[in-house]
C-alpha cells in the first residue's frame, strides 16, 4: 500500500449567526478538505480551516502548501508510517502545520481503515465514549450571551466556554450574569484571546474569579509565560494556555515555567495527531489535564479531535467539538454529529477509521 495521489477542496458552511472572537468575525467556516488515495484504492481524509487573524495563515497559503510542497513529500510513502511522514512533511517545508495537520488526519484515518478499526483504538482505546463537548459563546451583547449560555447549560451542555478579551469590565459583568443563568455544577470558562493588559490581568482574573468563573484560557499574550505563571501562582482560578502552545517545544516550556494548569491542543495548531499526542504526553508527565480544542473546524477534524479526547485520559476539560453545531448544515460528517446541540456529547462512531463516509 503506497500513496498513490492526494487532492484538495474547498468547503465552505455558513455560521447560523457570524461567530465573533476578539480578533474578528466569521460569516462562514471555510476548510480545506484533503483526500488521500493509496495503489490499492484506499482513501483517507483530512481537514484544516485557516483563522487567519488567529493563526496568521490564509486558505490559499494553506492549499499552496498542501500542494506544492507536503502532498509530494508523502507520494509513494506508506501510509501507515506516520513517523515518516512527518519526517518527510518536516524537511519539505518548514512550520505550516496545518497543511501537515490535514495530511496527518487523513493518514491516521487510513491506518485506521487499513486495520479495520475506529481511530480511537488506533490512539489506544476509550476512556468516554460518548464525549462531552463544550458549548463555546462567540461574542454579542452580554445577555444575548448569558441567554446562549443558560440555554446550552439547560439542553445538558456542563462545560460552557464564552468568549471575551476586548473589556475586562464587561467580561466580570458577563460572567456574573452567565453564572447566575447556568447551574453551578455548570464548569464556566472565558477565553480572553490574548486580550488582557500585563499591568491590570491579575486585578481582572480575581475580580472573575469572584463573580464565579472557573478557568481563564489565554488572558494575556502568547509570549508572556512569566504573566501567565504569575496568574496560575495567585490561584484566584485555573489558568488555560492556549495561544502560547504551537509545538512540543512550546509545551515543555509552558511547563517548565509553571505557567499553565491546562494545556488547550488544537490538532491543526500542533500539526495533527501525531504531534498532539506528544504534547499530550508531556502534560501528562507534568501532571497537568488537557482540553482538546477547535478553530473551529467542520466534521472530519473534528471528528478527529473526538476520538482524541476519548483516548487521552488527561483529556478532562471537556473539548470544544463545536464546529459542526455552529454551521447552518454540517456538510462533511452530519450522522455523527445528529444530536449533539440537543445532548452537549458526541458519540463516537463504531466504524473504521473517523467514522462517516463524506
Amino acid at each position: 500500500m503506497k500513496i498513490a495521489e492526494i487532492q484538495t477542496r474547498v468547503i465552505r458552511a455558513p455560521y447560523r449567526r457570524p461567530f465573533v472572537i476578539s480578533s474578528g468575525t466569521s460569516p462562514e467556516l471555510v476548510s480545506l478538505l484533503v483526500e488521500v488515495r493509496t495503489t490499492d484504492g484506499a482513501t483517507g481524509h483530512g481537514e484544516a480551516s485557516p483563522m487567519t487573524a488567529y493563526t496568521g495563515e490564509t486558505l490559499a497559503g494553506l492549499a499552496a502548501a498542501v500542494t506544492d510542497h507536503v502532498a509530494p513529500a508523502l507520494i509513494g510513502r506508506d501510509p501507515r508510517d506516520l513517523a515518516g511522514a512527518h519526517t518527510a512533511m518536516d524537511r519539505a517545508i518548514r512550520g505550516q502545520r496545518l497543511a501537515k495537520a490535514a495530511l496527518d488526519i487523513a493518514l491516521h484515518d487510513l491506518a485506521a481503515r487499513a486495520a479495520g478499526w475506529p481511530l480511537h483504538l488506533l490512539l489506544g482505546g476509550a476512556v468516554r465514549d460518548p464525549v462531552e463537548t463544550a458549548w463555546v459563546v462567540g461574542l454579542g451583547t452580554l445577555d444575548e450571551m448569558a441567554a446562549e449560555a443558560a440555554e446550552y447549560a439547560a439542553r445538558g451542555f456542563t462545560h460552557v466556554k464564552v468568549k471575551g478579551g476586548d473589556d475586562p469590565e464587561a467580561d466580570i459583568r458577563l460572567v456574573r450574569l452567565v453564572r447566575d443563568a447556568i447551574p453551578s455544577t455548570t464548569e464556566l470558562s472565558l477565553d480572553a484571546n490574548e486580550g488582557y493588559s500585563p499591568a491590570t490581568a491579575a486585578h481582572t482574573v480575581t475580580r472573575l474569579a469572584d463573580a464565579g468563573l472557573d478557568l481563564i484560557e489565554q488572558p494575556l499574550p502568547r509570549w508572556d509565560l512569566d504573566g501567565m505563571a504569575s496568574l496560575r501562582r495567585a490561584g484566584a482560578v485555573r489558568v488555560m494556555a492556549d495561544e502560547s502552545l504551537h509545538s512540543l517545544q512550546d509545551a515543555l516550556e509552558i511547563v517548565r515555567r509553571g505557567a499553565a494548569d491546562v494545556l488547550n491542543i488544537k490538532l491543526l495548531k500542533v500539526g495533527g495527531l501525531y504531534p498532539a499526542r506528544q504534547v499530550a504526553a508531556v502534560a501528562a508527565a507534568a501532571g497537568l489535564p488537557v482540553k482538546l480544542g477547535t478553530m473551529p473546524e467542520l466534521g472530519v477534524a473534528t471528528l478527529a479531535a473526538a476520538h482524541l479526547a476519548a483516548a487521552l485520559p488527561g483529556a478532562t476539560v471537556a473539548p470544544d467539538l463545536v464546529g459542526p453545531l455552529l454551521v447552518a448544515a454540517e456538510p462533511l460528517a452530519p450522522k455523527a454529529f445528529a444530536g449533539a446541540a440537543e445532548s452537549g456529547r458526541v458519540t463516537l462512531p463504531g466504524v473504521a477509521g473517523l467514522g462517516d463516509d463524506l
